[in-house]
C-alpha cells in the first residue's frame, strides 16, 4: 500500500498553545484520524540556525530536536498541512512517499 511519511522538526521544550508541541501535533493528528505517530528525541544535532545540540549530564535546558513522524494516506497528509497553515506555524519537514504493509 502507499502511503506519506511525514516528519515533521521541532524543539524539545517548543509550546504551541500553551503544550508541547510535539504533543500537540500528535493530538492534532489523531483528531483527524491519522492511523499512528510517534516523537523521538534526539541525542545530538542541528538544524538551519547551525546551531549544534546535545545531551549531556548538565544540558537540562530541553534544546535538543525532536522529531515527530506520521504514516498517513495523502488525504490525511493534506488535512494535517491545513490545520498547520491555519495555526501559522513555521516547521521544517520531510514528506515522502512510502510502501507501508502488516506482515
Amino acid at each position: 500500500m502507499q502511503s506519506i511519511s511525514l516528519k515533521i522538526y521541532v524543539a524539545e521544550q517548543q509550546l504551541h498553545n500553551g503544550k508541547l508541541l510535539y504533543e500537540w501535533l500528535l493530538e492534532e493528528a489523531k483528531r483527524l484520524g491519522v492511523p499512528g505517530g510517534s516523537a523521538f528525541r534526539a541525542i545530538e544535532g542541528f538544524g538551519r540556525h547551525a546551531c549544534m545540540h546535545r545531551e549531556t549530564f548538565f544540558e537540562l535546558a530541553g534544546e535538543l530536536p525532536v522529531q515527530v513522524e506520521f504514516i498517513m494516506d495523502s488525504k490525511q497528509a493534506e488535512s494535517l498541512f491545513e490545520v498547520l497553515h491555519q495555526h501559522k506555524l513555521n516547521l521544517f519537514y520531510a514528506r515522502s512517499t512510502v510502501e507501508t504493509g502488516i506482515l
